[in-house]
């Protein structure tokens, strides 16, 4: 495995919860740091603009005041994703708040840039740009991020359309920085193949949409819980670049899932009336057909926790030489 920086060193279990556009909150990253694996949220998911520095006091004195009444079982970091694109207005605003809060890990996507790196680096952060193909990871890493997220099909919200098996050993020929795999990823079995095939860590976002901490509707966690890959559509529509959506609520916007016109790609936008496609759009990736009841992130991370062991059992009992 790779060597790994200090924020991600030595994590209670090899699973980062991916930024949910509207959905992570606090209370979400709270619960999934405590429950050992890193919580995450877009700092977008503040607003207004100057909400963000009050969910990082928040979180930060909740994580400090665990760790303090726990010195023997310390909750797992977490990070603030940040939408590296001409849009997003409030980059230089939301990244000065990660740095007067020293936000242990910075996600960066749609967009690598030096001086953001720079400043994540200036007090000890790490960055982890998602990617989804070799040759945005390359353009990353010689920009200076400390690690890739290595964005498969099948994953939820902005997708690619690399075959894990393929987007990772092409990233391992040439990288041993710290990778996390994303794409359909919602079981501890899943979690260990991820660690099998070359990733440090699993990057699992739909199932955490079907937790009572989320911040996302009710019938949006519910459709989870009923659906399957079979419901997931690919499409360009909502937001200008591609990603996965579940077609029952394209449905339910009026629209026939099978038959979306395109986007043009130029009038892609992260800010404003964005929200609302994703508000109406649910996203959500092929991995869902795991999911089959609403429960909270602890209880989810406790599952992931048995099936990764229950996985490596019988790995073992296999041998194999």
């Amino acid at each position: 495995m790779s060597k790994l920086p200090a924020p991600l060193n030595h994590l209670p279990f090899p699973v980062i919860g991916s930024p949910l556009f509207i959905i992570s909150n606090p209370k979400l990253v709270i619960a999934q740091c405590i429950a050992g694996v890193v919580g995450s949220m877009p700092a977008l998911n503040a607003r207004p603009a100057e909400q963000l520095e009050e969910w990082l006091i928040e979180i930060t004195g909740a994580l400090a005041a665990y760790n303090k009444a726990n010195p023997d079982k310390p909750a797992a970091p977490f990070a603030i994703n940040q939408i590296v694109h001409k849009s997003n207005d409030r980059l230089e605003h939301d990244m000065a708040m990660c740095v007067k809060y020293k936000v242990p890990i910075i996600i960066t996507s749609l967009g690598a840039r030096e001086d953001i790196n720079a400043a994540a680096h200036s007090y000890g952060g790490v960055v982890l740009h998602d990617v989804i193909n070799n040759k945005h990871a390359r353009k990353a890493i010689e920009k200076g991020a400390d690690g890739l997220i290595a964005v498969a099909a099948g994953a939820g919200g902005h997708a690619g359309v690399k075959s894990p098996f393929a987007l990772i050993q092409e990233i391992r020929q040439w990288f041993d920085g710290p990778v996390a795999l994303s794409g359909a990823i919602s079981t501890g079995d899943a979690v260990l193949a991820a660690q099998a095939m070359g990733a440090d860590f699993a990057y699992i976002g739909s199932a955490f949409i079907a937790t009572e901490e989320a911040r996302a509707a009710e019938d949006y966690k519910q459709a989870i819980v009923d659906s399957s890959s079979d419901d997931i559509v690919y499409s360009n529509l909502f937001t200008g670049v591609h990603g996965n959506y579940l077609a029952p609520s394209i449905r339910n916007a009026g629209m026939d899932p099978d038959n979306l016109p395109v986007s043009d790609p130029s009038k892609m936008n992260f800010g404003g009336d964005k929200s609302k496609a994703w508000k109406d759009i649910w996203g959500c990736g092929q991995g869902i057909g795991a999911v089959n009841k609403v429960q909270s992130a602890a209880d989810f991370v406790a599952q992931l926790k048995r099936e990764y062991a229950q996985a490596r059992e019988r790995l073992l009992a296999m041998n194999y030489a």
